[in-house]
């Protein structure tokens, strides 16, 4: 479980793909890493399976691979990176799961001193996710939805997370990682189980 806190930004150091699979390896700047422990990357929980010299390596399965934007991905591409939640930390953001509900693509972002407004365009399947001043995680960032329109979302970033995030270096055009808001995602599954 996560937050959409993200602690810190690090680098893909290198994407190795073995046909249905891939491997990872991310520069991070933790020295107490364990094998096994979680790390939410670009919203995507994947696994500490190696420890390597200045960070970790994690295992991409088909599925990840397939709903994720690690497709996309080479060395260089910055990403961010957020430890898993200990119980008896301050919620700051909202709950997370890190798994990581569809890709989505950035429309049109209006940088301006007191913010950026970054506009999302997404599937009419997935809008009714989407509630206005609600939660969503892109790329692994919790966000408030400033205000949804037919074709998508728009999100309003602080410049505190702009500078923290990797959403400094997005472009238009540029895919990312979504979570819905699970509890919207429990309400949809509830009102509509006679249909499943």
């Amino acid at each position: 479980m996560f937050t959409g806190l993200i602690e810190q930004i690090g680098t893909i150091k290198a994407l190795k793909n073995a046909g249905h699979s891939a491997q990872i390896d991310i520069v991070a700047e933790w020295s107490d890493l364990v094998l096994g422990e979680s790390i939410a990357v670009n919203g995507a929980c994947l696994t500490v399976a190696r420890i390597i010299a200045g960070g970790f390596s994690a295992d991409l399965s088909r599925e990840t691979l397939g709903t994720t934007t690690f497709k996309g991905h080479r060395a260089g591409t910055v990403v961010n990176l957020e430890r898993a939640l200990k119980v008896g930390d301050r919620l700051g953001g909202h709950f997370i799961s890190g798994h990581v509900d569809c890709t989505a693509k950035i429309a049109k972002i209006i940088r301006r001193p007191g913010g950026t407004e970054i506009k999302i365009s997404i599937g009419s399947g997935h809008s009714k996710y989407i509630v206005a001043q609600g939660s969503v995680a892109v790329d692994g960032i919790s966000l408030t939805v400033s205000r949804k329109e037919h074709d998508g979302f728009w999100i309003a970033v602080i410049p505190h997370t702009l500078e923290h995030t990797n959403l400094k270096f997005r472009k238009t055009g540029d895919q990312v990682n979504l979570e819905f808001d699970m509890m919207v995602k429990y309400t949809e599954s509830l009102l509509h189980k006679d249909r499943r």
